[in-house]
């Protein structure tokens, strides 16, 4: 069983940050990549970041210049630091990782719970 926990959602004025957390417990062998998604009211999931291999990361563009994604791979954690924050940042904020559970084994996506993210004045 792999687990997913993300914690750092809230409510904050537009401009604020926000700093999000997922850590990843579980049987696993190796994490891939590690990001996040997000699903405003009304629609779609969407991509958000990744980190991929803990080296190299890629952003929406919705969120270049004020996200930043990061991993510290001794905690099998990852964080999203939002800076800037408008209200069409607004959405609940899903944790991703692709992981293999042995080595050369077939990498699999695991989904956290999700922390609520509003920006609100």
């Amino acid at each position: 069983q792999v687990q997913l926990v993300e914690s750092g959602g809230g409510v904050v004025q537009p401009g604020g940050s926000l700093r999000l957390s997922c850590a990843a417990s579980g049987n696993f062998f190796h994490i891939n990549a590690m990001g996040w998604y997000r699903q405003a009211p009304g629609k779609q999931r969407e991509f958000v970041a990744t980190s991929i291999n803990g080296r190299n990361a890629s952003y929406a563009d919705a969120v270049k210049g004020r996200f930043t994604i990061s991993r510290d791979n001794t905690k099998n954690s990852v964080y999203l630091q939002m800076n800037s924050l408008r209200p069409e940042d607004t959405a609940v904020y899903y944790c991703n990782a692709r992981m293999s559970s042995r080595l050369f084994g077939p990498l699999n996506d695991y989904w956290g719970q999700g922390t609520r993210v509003t920006v609100s004045s």
